[in-house]
């Protein structure tokens, strides 16, 4: 009888699991040109890049507005994709038409913050407030030509933290910033790194798996859970901290680029989709990390 009762806990923790998880996506911006790069300013908006576009737009509420335009007079902003704000009130962004990291502020005119990389991809700040971001280059399993970069604040130098990686794309720290997750997109795998106190990368370890679809963008909740949205297989997959899947979320469309938690609750997420060329949001019942500066500073 106790075995019984022991299964039918398990049973219903399991049923909650997938309830939890069984989200109803709406959307909410359409006719875009392979969206990515979503990043919520904590306050009312969202931000997110049109990689194949001309613009970077922004939705507050579920209204689309153009937040900023490519200007030729510009030395830079022409092909965006990750993006994330910072406690100054910028925009930084990794932009891959013209292979560096800028930032931008609120009346869309940018500045180069370090250029000379391959295509710039995915960024997310640490907990000291450095900015890291990963630096793709081939898109093949056995041509391990990518690597990962911090920009120090404090001294205005960008390191090397991680190479020899194929394809690295969407990044993100933990809570308490001793580990950072990584998608090998060639590889079909995540991987997980210790952060060092100097801001370095060591002990590399596979976290998880992907047997469906590329991994494209990473956002944690407040739980250490780990959501990846996974290209080409039209789906988000959930891990535990151990790298147990969870949950796998179908979302609109084969094509889900990245994806966000937003608003005052941090229970809104956002996702860029790139075969419906659409962003859809949905209410989770976790509250997601925020992967911006300026909301860990805040806490």
């Amino acid at each position: 009888m106790k075995h019984y009762f022991l299964f039918i806990i398990v049973l219903l923790m399991a049923c909650q699991t997938k309830t939890a998880f069984d989200l109803k996506f709406e959307k909410v911006a359409e006719n875009l040109q392979f969206p990515e790069g979503p990043a919520w300013d904590g306050y009312s908006k969202l931000y997110f890049s049109n990689c194949h576009g001309n613009w970077i737009g922004l939705i507050t509420d579920s209204q689309l507005d153009t937040f900023a335009v490519v200007d030729s007079s510009q030395s830079c902003f022409r092909k965006t994709n990750g993006l994330t704000f910072h406690s100054d009130g910028y925009l930084y962004a990794c932009d891959f038409g013209i292979g560096a990291i800028v930032k931008i502020n609120q009346k869309g005119q940018c500045k180069v913050i370090e250029g000379g990389f391959n295509r710039p991809n995915d960024l997310a700040f640490s907990k000291n407030g450095n900015l890291y971001f990963t630096d793709p280059k081939s898109y093949e399993k056995d041509k391990p030509d990518g690597c990962i970069y911090q920009y120090n604040f404090k001294i205005g130098k960008v390191m090397l933290v991680a190479d020899n990686l194929c394809f690295p794309n969407g990044i993100a720290f933990t809570a308490d910033g001793k580990h950072v997750y990584v998608s090998e997109s060639a590889r079909k795998r995540i991987l997980k790194f210790a952060v060092e106190s100097d801001g370095m990368f060591k002990d590399k370890q596979v976290f998880a798996e992907i047997p469906s679809g590329d991994p494209d963008g990473i956002s944690l909740d407040v739980q250490g859970n780990v959501y990846v949205a996974l290209f080409g297989a039209g789906s988000i997959s959930v891990y535990d901290s151990t790298g147990q899947q969870i949950a796998k979320i179908k979302v609109p469309g084969k094509k889900p680029s990245n994806l966000e938690f937003a608003g005052a609750d941090m229970k809104t997420l956002y996702v860029t989709e790139d075969e419906t060329n659409a962003i859809y949001r949905a209410k989770v019942p976790i509250a997601g990390l925020p992967l911006s500066y300026f909301r860990h500073h805040n806490q």
